[in-house]
Formats: structure tokens, C-alpha cells, sequence
């Protein structure tokens, strides 16, 4: 080596870590199934969320935040790519069985933890990874240094977190059987990652914490469930069953979040908090005030709740009404990580909104979801936002409606009949969008 250059070298490397230190870290927070109406901050609700609710109180709280398909699958494909669904290979639910299974992660294409990882950061997932359940789809594959969770869809009890008989709980690509209620354990996971990065300030990280509540089965803890019925004894059992579940999972963020302030980390880490999708209305989950729930296309299925928290850099009790898509995560915590993100993408960074100004180029919002069953028959049905117009159906079978989301935000009043020429512009649109879409493949090769 030469002197000059090792003269050089400790300052080097002293500059290298001050840049990298001075980097966010990222905790993304995704819950599944969480309706706009299950969220306190939201307005009037029979739920309490005071620690989800502090996220957006410490932060911005966005209004107007759609996930980016209707069900889970395409939701998490789409956050962790910055494309729409379609064009990573999941149109729909990724599932356990072949037969059932409607979507094939693209292994090309790079995830969020691809490009972090490749800046610098440390990136882990815990909870539920629900992409794929074996190579070249599992969390280290893609770009995870450590996974501590689900592989699959959803768990038939949170307490024997099997699915269809199996376990797919894993630490990396070790099988694990843990003991106790899943959102315990990946609240608990979350807080010991947090606690063993401090001290790490050389490497910054990337927390993805995807829970599995407030999937159905809707399994809240009898003493959360006692709870809820001592203040309210008038609560429907269903609908008490599923308030009692939404509290204790925001116990469990209380938690997390506990562990970031106790471990000196809190200012300069921008916490996401985000659904995947609209709630289950016949587990009497609540999208209040929107139409529909999980699998409409609907607002109801596609509203969800969404604040950011960065004590460094957002205003406390900001508030953004921008109509954006949960997968602009993507490009944003690429844009404050100091990584430019890849051409091609098809979200929109947030940093001007988290900044405190606006986004006023236009653009589209498409959404799909493909399905099997008798209801849909292995068939896709889709929507597009245009400004203030809406084209949706609900089904592949029934005919596409139309609605003014400004003077109508109920979506009650199908204005396809009587606005044919909007109608045509927005299906025309509609229709090229398939068309990109179906370049993926959505099944692996060998299927």
C-alpha cells in the first residue's frame, strides 16, 4: 500500500461511516387486512390505537392512501418492488397449493431489500413473507439478511401457526416452532432486532415488520378480548372479537416503537405504518366511511390507513391528502437512503410530500387482482383512478362501473351509462394496462 493512500485510509473510512450513519434507518410497518375505519386516528371508532394513531400524531398522517390491490399477495409484491403487481408476476394470492395459487414473483427483478442492501444497509423481514415458499422466492433470496417469520398466507390459529397442517414458521431457512400468539412473537422478534442495532450506527438498517393480524382467524387473547367487552358490553361478539384483536396488535407496535426510544434510535428512523388492504367485512372488520372492504375494488377494499414518523426531518401533526399508492414507499426510502432508484418503476417518491409540498405532476392508478374459484374462474378484474374518475368492476363478470370520486366518494352513483365518452377514455387506458401486464409470466416455469 502506498504511505500516501494509507495516510488516508482512517479518515477514508472515518468520512464513509459519518455518511452512512447519517442515513435513515427504515421500519416499515404493514398489517394485514386493517380496515380506515379499524384506525382511531381515522375519526370516531369503538377501536382504540393510540400507539398506531402517535405514529401520525409524531409525523404526517396520509388521507388519502390507496394499498395497491385488494388482497395480500400483490399488495407486498408491489411494496417491495416500486411496479405494479402484474408486472412482477403476482396478479393475485400466492398460496400454499399449486392448484389455488395465482401469482409467480418475478426472481428478477429487485426487491426494496435488493437496493438497500446494496447501499449499505441491514435489511430483515419480520412476519409474514407470503411470496413464494421455496427458491428462488424465499426472504434471503430476495434480498433479506435475516427473515424471522411466516413463508406462507395465513395461519388457521395464531397459536399453532400451521397451514394446511404445516409449518411454515422459519429463521432464515431454519424450520422453528415457537410458542405463543403470532403477533407476540413478531412483536418481541422486532424489539430485540431493534435493540441488537444499536450501537450499529456504522450500518443502518431496513425492518420490514409484516404482521399477520388482523388476518382472519380473528384470535385476540382473552384478556384483550375481556377487556373490550368490560367497556362494552353492548358489542357484537363478532365485531368485539376483532376490536380486541386490532388493540392487541397495536399493543404490540406500542412495543416496538417502545424499543426504539429505549435504544436511542427513534429520531433518525422514518417509521411506515400501511395496510396491505381494506378490511374483511364479514369478519366485521371496518373501512368506514368507504364502500366495500378486502376484495372490492371498491375504496373500501383499497383505503387503508398510512402515516410516516421521522422525528428528524417531518413536521409533527403534518397532514397529506395526496392520492398515492403504498408502493411509493419504494422510491422514497430509496431517494433517503442516497440510492437513485431503477428506470421503469411505476411508483412516485413521497419525499416532496414528506417535505412539506405536494406532487401535482397526474398520474393513473391501476389496479388488479386475478382469483380462482367459481366467483372468479382463474380470471383478473381491474380498476383505474384517473384525477377525480374512477373505473372499476368487482368481478371478471359483471360490467365495469364508473363513478366521479369528488362529487361521489361513496361510490354510489355508476355514471357509466350516462358519461360514455369519459367511460371509453378511462377503458382504453384500462385495457393497455392488461396489456403490460401480461408480459410476466404469473406462473413459475415448471408449473
Amino acid at each position: 500500500m502506498k504511505p500516501v493512500f494509507a495516510a488516508l485510509l482512517p479518515w477514508v473510512t472515518l468520512a464513509f461511516a459519518e455518511a452512512t450513519a447519517a442515513r435513515p434507518n427504515f421500519l416499515f410497518i404493514l398489517t394485514d387486512d386493517q380496515g380506515y375505519g379499524d384506525v382511531s386516528a381515522y375519526g370516531k371508532s369503538d377501536v382504540r390505537t393510540p400507539n398506531i394513531d402517535r405514529i401520525g400524531a409524531e409525523g404526517m398522517l396520509f388521507t388519502t392512501m390507496r394499498a395497491n390491490c385488494t388482497v395480500c399477495s400483490p399488495s407486498r409484491a408491489a411494496l417491495l418492488t416500486g411496479r405494479y403487481a402484474d408486472r412482477v408476476g403476482v396478479p393475485g394470492v400466492i398460496r400454499t397449493r399449486a392448484e389455488d395459487s395465482w401469482g409467480y414473483f418475478d426472481p428478477k427483478v429487485p426487491t426494496l431489500a435488493d437496493q438497500l442492501r446494496g447501499a449499505g444497509y441491514h435489511t430483515a423481514i419480520i412476519g409474514k413473507w407470503h411470496l413464494g415458499l421455496e427458491s428462488p422466492n424465499t426472504p434471503n433470496e430476495r434480498g433479506f439478511d435475516l427473515f424471522h417469520g411466516f413463508l406462507g398466507d395465513m395461519m388457521e390459529s395464531y397459536t399453532t401457526h400451521l397451514r394446511h397442517g404445516n409449518n411454515y414458521m422459519r429463521r432464515n431457512s431454519e424450520v422453528i416452532t415457537p410458542q405463543g400468539h403470532a403477533t407476540d412473537l413478531f412483536s418481541d422478534w422486532a424489539a430485540a432486532y431493534l435493540r441488537g442495532r444499536a450501537g450499529s450506527e456504522d450500518r443502518p438498517f431496513f425492518l420490514y415488520l409484516a404482521y399477520n393480524a388482523p388476518h382472519f382467524p380473528i384470535e385476540p387473547p382473552d384478556e384483550w378480548l375481556a377487556k373490550v367487552k368490560q367497556r362494552a358490553p353492548e358489542m357484537e361478539e363478532k365485531r368485539a372479537r376483532n376490536v380486541a384483536f386490532v388493540e392487541h396488535l397495536d399493543a404490540g407496535i406500542g412495543r416496538v416503537l417502545a424499543a426504539l426510544e429505549e435504544t436511542g434510535l427513534a429520531e433518525n428512523t422514518v417509521v411506515v405504518f400501511a395496510a396491505d388492504n381494506g378490511g374483511s367485512l364479514p369478519h366485521a372488520q371496518n373501512n368506514d366511511p368507504w364502500r366495500g372492504g378486502k376484495q372490492d375494488h371498491y375504496d373500501g377494499g383499497l383505503r387503508v390507513p398510512c402515516m410516516v414518523r421521522w422525528p428528524a426531518r417531518v413536521k409533527p401533526g403534518s397532514r397529506s391528502d395526496y392520492a398515492g399508492l403504498v408502493f411509493d414507499f419504494f422510491p422514497t426510502l430509496l431517494e433517503l437512503a442516497g440510492r437513485k432508484p431503477a428506470a421503469g418503476l411505476d411508483a412516485v417518491s413521497l419525499v416532496p410530500v414528506l417535505d412539506g409540498g405536494t406532487i401535482t405532476t397526474p398520474r393513473d392508478l391501476y389496479f388488479v387482482r386475478r382469483e380462482g374459484g367459481p366467483t372468479y374462474g382463474g380470471n383478473s378484474y381491474e380498476a383505474l383512478i384517473r384525477g377525480d374518475w374512477k373505473l372499476l368492476r368487482n368481478d371478471p363478470y359483471s360490467p365495469l362501473e364508473l363513478y366521479h370520486l369528488k362529487q361521489d366518494p361513496r361510490e354510489k352513483h355508476n355514471l357509466a351509462a350516462t358519461r360514455r365518452g369519459k367511460f371509453e377514455e378511462l377503458a382504453a387506458e384500462l385495457r393497455l394496462h392488461v396489456q403490460r401486464g401480461g408480459i410476466t409470466p404469473w406462473q413459475p416455469p415448471d408449473h
